[in-house]
């Protein structure tokens, strides 16, 4: 699903050149959950952004289900971001005069889906978190842990072939993170991968692997043996 072949990343500045992921190897198949620890300023933002296309790597290829998407254009990767990638943000990224219907709606009116097939995705991306009674609610109107179940329906709703998690439960108490971290998981076993960046390490140990990124270096700290016997 994703391959990464020493992919690297160095920002320049002036006269001064600064490594922030050494050259590295990666591999993860479809329905995988891979969480990715690390210090804050160790990098993991840096893979985040390149694993979701936000920004380009210096060097190595990247390639996305099968696609060698190093050398497309800036068109061509927004386009593979919007179809292929579904995002969730610590911070919810709702928009607080938009219900829950709409919210999810405005990404998929930009792929230029017709009416039924944005209301059958809608539909049941909200089914699948549990809201979908509460369409017409708006985003004030719910507590933290239902807003972030909004903000994962909408990146369902695009059938991505990943989740690409950051913090997913940093704005959230110990229960409401309990219950996000209950429907990723879910959500992965029915074959959606997910890479996950979390400092939690008890929310690291529900993945399947660990990638721990220190000072720019990746590396496979742990594979979850449990975890993906029971995924």
């Amino acid at each position: 699903m994703l391959k990464m072949v020493q992919v690297a990343k160095t920002y320049y500045t002036d006269s001064i050149q600064t490594q922030a992921l050494c050259p590295f190897d990666l591999n993860i198949a479809q329905g995988e959950f891979v969480a990715v620890t690390g210090p804050s300023g160790s990098g993991k933002t840096t893979f985040l952004n390149i694993a979701g296309l936000l920004e380009n790597h210096s060097a190595g290829q990247y390639f996305l289900d099968g696609q060698d998407i190093t050398l497309l254009n800036d068109k061509d990767r927004s386009k593979i971001r919007n179809e292929k990638i579904g995002f969730i943000f610590q911070s919810f990224n709702l928009i607080p005069e938009l219900n829950l219907y709409d919210n999810i709606d405005m990404p998929l009116r930009y792929r230029q889906f017709n009416s039924k097939e944005r209301h059958n995705r809608i539909m049941g991306a909200l089914e699948q978190v549990g809201l979908a009674g509460r369409k017409g609610h708006y985003p004030q109107q719910l507590s933290g842990g239902q807003q972030q179940r909004v903000a994962i329906a909408r990146a369902l709703a695009g059938t991505p072939s990943f989740l690409l998690a950051d913090e997913p439960t940093g704005n959230l108490d110990s229960q409401m993170a309990t219950g996000i971290m209950a429907l990723l998981t879910d959500i992965q076993r029915q074959g959606t991968s997910i890479i996950m960046v979390t400092h939690d390490p008890q929310q690291a140990q529900q993945a399947e692997r660990i990638i721990e990124v220190r000072d720019g270096i990746l590396s496979e700290s742990q594979r979850n043996v449990k975890a993906a016997a029971i995924a």
